[in-house]
């Protein structure tokens, strides 16, 4: 039952992504990114990484594509027609999937792959402790250094977003 969901999500993916880089219409270029999206936290939910699914569900699913489709309206361009490649690009393009399909089967059938199974299952409460411990291998450190760079990157665009603003006001007094 297992390999039949697997090859569905992988059907799903596989059109759906051929189908977002193909559609000339932005709007459903994001609709079939969010299929392809999808399918991939069913792949995580199908391998029992639930964390990893709900992440991608909510963070890629939900945040990056509604941001996406938002910025789409915004701009005005929901019915923009996408331009056409030259020919010539079309098919380097093709010759370059062709010989990345080939170098990939080529590596998929000349190794032997073993079949590891998974008896340790992660929890939440064990990345949330790996993710904020002390000790080594804990990641506390690069997670605040992460968010003062947020930070100090948030001010930044902030002040080049209202830098003409507050010039004219610095002139007035």
């Amino acid at each position: 039952m297992e390999k039949i969901i697997f090859y569905i999500l992988a059907l799903i993916m596989i059109v759906s992504a051929i189908a977002s880089v193909s559609s000339r219409k932005m709007l459903r270029s994001v609709i079939y990114l969010l299929f392809t999206l999808i399918g991939v936290a069913g792949i995580y939910f199908l391998i029992d990484y639930n964390f990893l699914a709900a992440v991608q569900l909510t963070v890629y699913a939900g945040g990056i594509i509604v941001l996406v489709i938002f910025s789409v309206l915004l701009v005005h361009h929901i019915e923009m027609q996408l331009e056409l490649a030259p020919l010539s690009k079309k098919i380097l393009t093709g010759l370059a999937c062709l010989i990345g399909l080939g170098i990939f089967l080529f590596t998929i059938y000349t190794n032997d792959f073993q079949v590891v199974e998974n008896s340790k299952t992660t929890t939440v409460e064990d990345i949330g402790r790996g993710l904020l411990s002390y000790d080594s291998g804990g990641f506390i450190l690069p997670f605040e250094v992460i968010s003062i760079l947020l930070l100090a990157a948030m001010i930044g665009a902030i002040i080049i977003g209202k830098g003409d603003k507050l010039t004219k006001n610095d002139d007035t007094l």
